[in-house]
């Protein structure tokens, strides 16, 4: 079974790309962030005429999630939920649903982290809150399911390995010491990333800017996560970051992440 994240930037302008991935990799669950639509556009038709089902959770303009799953290997999920319970939000950030498989039940979580615009900002910390929200609803999910995953983009780098220049972002949002604790309370609850139970590579990131010929150069941050509870973490088999839709025409500024279990 392989299970990826994405943020795709716009599903409206990249269902093509979303499609041809999936094909190409035989990506069984697939979390996607920044859908900027709301949940009328979804769009479950086409998704459906390629053998796909999905829950999502839109906006207008920002934010979004989903999850994409293989109508043939999957039936449809049960105890959906969107955003945190008991943290009050207007904005579509976070969306959990339980398949059932081989290993059991298996929670997916996909999230759309806040960004947090600049340390010190009050969007810095709406951030913080969610993050620490986040962390005291999955002591329960946990507790509840031995097989869960947590997906998506967490706008977060958990050290300097992840970041293309640690000294020229040095204390600024993404890779400020309250995200980076914040990411390893998270790890704390029996957590693991997925991507470090392997040797991985120098300079391996999964989002670059637009700007400056950022995926030319590698310029990039490693930002866009699956942490995975110990029963999953035993079952891993590979994972890696698949660089090739970053080269695609009109691409997302991030690129897919994928575990195989």
């Amino acid at each position: 079974m392989k299970i990826a994240t994405w943020n795709v930037n716009s599903l409206k302008m990249r269902l093509a790309h979303v499609l041809e991935w999936l094909k190409q990799s035989e990506t069984d669950i697939l979390c996607l962030q920044e859908l900027k639509m709301t949940d009328d556009a979804f769009p479950i038709a086409e998704l459906e005429a390629n053998g796909l089902g999905a829950v999502w959770f839109g906006q207008k303009t920002y934010n979004g999630v989903a999850i994409l799953y293989r109508k043939d290997k999957f039936e449809a999920p049960r105890d959906v939920i969107k955003n945190i319970p008991a943290f009050s939000d207007d904005q579509s950030r976070l969306i959990g649903a339980t398949f059932k498989s081989q290993l059991g039940d298996l929670r997916i979580v996909c999230g759309y982290f806040p960004n947090g615009s600049e340390v010190g900002s009050e969007k810095f910390a709406y951030k913080l809150n969610w993050l620490d929200a986040l962390n005291h609803w999955l002591q329960s999910q946990l507790t509840r399911y031995s097989n869960l995953a947590l997906l998506g983009d967490f706008n977060i780098a958990p050290d300097d390995r992840d970041v293309w220049d640690p000294k020229g972002w040095e204390g600024n949002i993404l890779v400020s010491p309250q995200e980076r604790q914040a990411f390893q309370n998270l790890l704390s609850l029996g957590l693991s990333d997925s991507f470090r139970l392997f040797d991985q590579p120098e300079k391996r990131y999964t989002w670059w800017d637009y700007r400056m010929l950022g995926f030319q150069k590698n310029h990039g941050l490693r930002i866009d996560h699956i942490l995975v509870s110990d029963a999953l973490k035993a079952a891993i088999k590979a994972v890696d970051i698949d660089r090739a839709p970053r080269k695609w025409t009109k691409p997302s500024d991030h690129t897919p992440y994928w575990i195989e279990i």
